[in-house]
């Protein structure tokens, strides 16, 4: 892999991101790069709050807090994704991962989905164009590590009602 990237807002509860990669290729971006040029550096507080959840991570806090809630995360989220995929829903994404998007398709769900589901009480992320080509419209659920299985089990319960209206 030549360059990794990734982000601290959902995974850290931070701001920011990263690159990681080859010196040569950090540099051409630190010279090159608006976004670096331009833009502002994680603030201290922030800093050191991505920092101290590392630690966490990695049981530094001498605590397994960290594995547990990655655990418990891994488990959730391939839970969720399994019990769309039964109800025969079209869904992306890697496994393992607390992100899952849900493809709605066409343009005109996305707003109704969105609202069905606030109905029940469910909160759900939309995406549509430009964000994603025109027939790529979806659904973003995002799994915690603090959501209880019969959360789960009421969030796929309510999804389901919307599927079979939409």
């Amino acid at each position: 892999i030549d360059i990794m990237m990734g982000t601290f807002t959902k995974s850290f509860g931070g701001m920011g991101g990263y690159i990681a990669a080859d010196k040569n290729i950090i540099d051409f971006l630190k010279a090159k790069n608006a976004g670096t040029l331009f833009g502002s550096n994680l603030s201290p507080t922030v800093a050191e709050q991505i920092l101290t959840a590392f630690r966490i991570i990695d049981g530094a806090d001498g605590t397994t807090i960290g594995r547990d809630k990655l655990a418990s995360i891994k488990e959730n989220s391939n839970y969720f994704r399994t019990q769309l995929k039964h109800m025969g829903c079209s869904v992306l994404g890697d496994e393992d991962s607390p992100v899952i998007p849900m493809m709605l398709f066409n343009p005109t769900k996305i707003a109704a989905f969105s609202r069905e589901c606030l109905k029940r009480n469910l909160a759900v992320v939309v995406v549509g164009a430009p964000a994603v080509p025109i027939y790529g419209g979806r659904v973003r659920f995002c799994i915690s590590a603090a959501h209880k299985r019969e959360d789960l089990k009421e969030a796929l319960k309510k999804v389901r009602e919307v599927c079979k209206i939409l």
